[in-house]
């Protein structure tokens, strides 16, 4: 099992305290224990097999925004405590930006969530936003301008519940899109939009 960077400086503490305060303190150690563990089970980073035709869900999770924004779609996936938290890439592209922008510390399911803490990777003709969650408020982008990325592609991690945004390219249409809000998804498998036929993927 992969997992990603910084998973030790949540994981290992706490599973250090547990084996501690075994003896000493049982309660506080079972505590301990049951935060460490979940800590790897939020960190784990598995492989995933992206389609070779679509635009693939940016995050684990279920669907919290399909929404029209002038000439493109925007498609928000909520992750809870218990998904994978590593964001990919919906498309092949070129990275033109990566910015980070403070914010609120809103839920991650609620409305609100948009003027939480975010780094927004653009793309050019789309973009990709990582969303903090109210809890650890934690985003670690993998990417930087100039990079280039396959689909699929791991862009960053974000920690303990969040959201992940995709603005599609303006090509989309309300036609092409495959799903809506409160399905299920999985980042780099879930084809959320099919392509246009001249559309390079």
């Amino acid at each position: 099992m992969n997992f990603a960077p910084g998973v030790h400086k949540w994981a290992l503490p706490p599973l250090v305290g547990a084996v501690l305060f075994t003896f000493v303190f049982p309660p506080l150690a079972a505590l301990l224990l049951a935060f460490g563990l979940f800590a790897l089970w939020n960190f784990r980073d598995p492989e995933r097999h992206p389609p070779t035709v679509g635009i693939v869900a940016p995050a684990d999770g279920k669907v919290s925004v399909v929404r029209e924004e002038g000439d493109q779609f925007r498609v928000g996936v909520y992750m809870n405590a218990l998904d994978v938290h590593v964001i990919r890439a919906p498309k092949k592209g070129y990275v033109d930006g990566v910015s980070h922008s403070p914010g609120a510390n809103k839920p991650a399911f609620s409305k609100e969530s948009e003027n939480n803490e975010r780094v927004d990777v653009d793309f050019g003709l789309f973009e990709v936003s990582l969303i903090a969650g109210w809890f650890a408020r934690r985003i670690v982008p993998y990417v930087h301008d100039g990079d280039s990325v396959a689909k699929g592609d791991r862009l960053g991690h974000i920690a303990f519940g969040s959201r992940a945004d995709v603005l599609l390219p303006p090509s989309i249409d309300r036609d092409h899109l495959l799903v809506e809000e409160g399905d299920s998804v999985r980042a780099g498998e879930t084809v959320i939009a099919e392509v246009p036929d001249d559309d390079d993927v």
